[in-house]
């Protein structure tokens, strides 16, 4: 059988036609800080290395790096989450705003920590993750700010995702009314799942998780691992589990350096194999997956054809360093 194939001049049309799009990002925001340095010495006071600071640098994560890809595509981006009273959030709002992200639907909430994610990294490689943040779920008050925001936004969406990230954000009843919503307006709705939250994920339009959070989602061990994912009995019966409970119009399962599978019900799953020729760091590939396939489903792309384009996306940000993105060109450049 011969592997899905998708046109340059098509990926162009495509993107041309995304310019016109508009997507919802609701989810859980962070601020992604790299400190950059250089290790020659390790510390008289401890076996540890001594990093000589150089610079640091800031980025959107999370569901902001989700709405960050969304823009660096060229379609309008909306972003709806809740941050602290610190200077991180004024800082995230800093950089979105410079990205061209909408941040009307950001909730500022008294006591509420602005997720922090601080890299150090020495000659390219990181050296150690410190993490500031509020892993509670926000109350129903804030639930229902949030919901009536989208509301007010949805009538002109053409898509919205879900970005959980297991900072509180995306609780049940948040989640029950963006579906409803999104059903009775017909819109798409995405969302990149987090298992470590019990949550009713039945009939979404859209569900990527990667290979670990499938197995989690299904309840299964993962304990082989074969080379052809297609020949991966557990991961089969994963998916299978997965469709049959959460029943979604389509399944992208990401495999890291082994791609992609796009899997939907009554229909044999789809391997797609990654196009990256070298790996920099995975930080926030999810994100440009799910950004990439939204964007292309909504402006009228198959579902072969937004798998496709997006497995393009995920394979040059990872050969980038940092949560990075993707521009229309450099995305049309890799369907040679």
């Amino acid at each position: 059988m011969k592997p899905p194939t998708i046109s340059r001049d098509r990926v162009r049309a495509l993107l041309q036609s995304a310019r016109r799009c508009r997507i919802l990002v609701v989810g859980d925001v962070m601020l992604d800080q790299f400190v950059w340095g250089e290790v020659s010495r390790i510390s008289p006071e401890a076996p540890v290395p001594v990093l000589d600071f150089k610079r640091e640098s800031f980025m959107p994560g999370g569901a902001a790096n989700v709405a960050r890809n969304l823009s660096s595509l060229g379609l309008s981006a909306r972003l709806f989450s809740v941050v602290g009273r610190d200077p991180a959030a004024r800082e995230l709002i800093h950089l979105l705003r410079g990205q061209k992200v909408v941040c009307a639907g950001l909730f500022a909430v008294p006591g509420r920590l602005t997720s922090t994610k601080t890299r150090v990294v020495a000659h390219q490689q990181q050296v150690v993750r410190i993490d500031r943040e509020s892993r509670d779920g926000i109350d129903s008050t804030t639930s229902r700010r949030l919901l009536q925001r989208v509301r007010q936004e949805l009538a002109s969406a053409d898509g919205v995702i879900v970005g959980d990230y297991g900072k509180g954000v995306v609780t049940q009843g948040l989640l029950d009314g963006l579906r409803g919503l999104c059903r009775k307006r017909g819109v798409w709705l995405s969302m990149d799942p987090k298992p470590v939250h019990s949550l009713d994920l039945k009939g979404l339009s859209l569900i990527t998780p990667n290979r670990k959070e499938t197995f989690e989602l299904a309840g299964l061990l993962d304990n082989t691992r074969q080379t052809n994912p297609l020949k991966d009995r557990n991961l089969m019966l994963a998916v299978n589990r997965l469709l049959d409970r959460l029943q979604p119009a389509l399944l992208l399962v990401t495999l890291g350096e082994q791609g992609m599978l796009l899997c939907r019900r009554h229909a044999s799953p789809l391997h797609i194999p990654t196009i990256a020729q070298e790996v920099f760091d995975v930080s926030g590939a999810g994100d440009t997956v799910i950004s990439a396939f939204t964007a292309a489903i909504t402006v009228g792309a198959s579902p072969v054809e937004a798998a496709l384009i997006s497995n393009h996306a995920a394979g040059i940000v990872v050969g980038k360093i940092g949560t990075a993105t993707v521009t229309p060109e450099e995305l049309a450049r890799s369907f040679a």
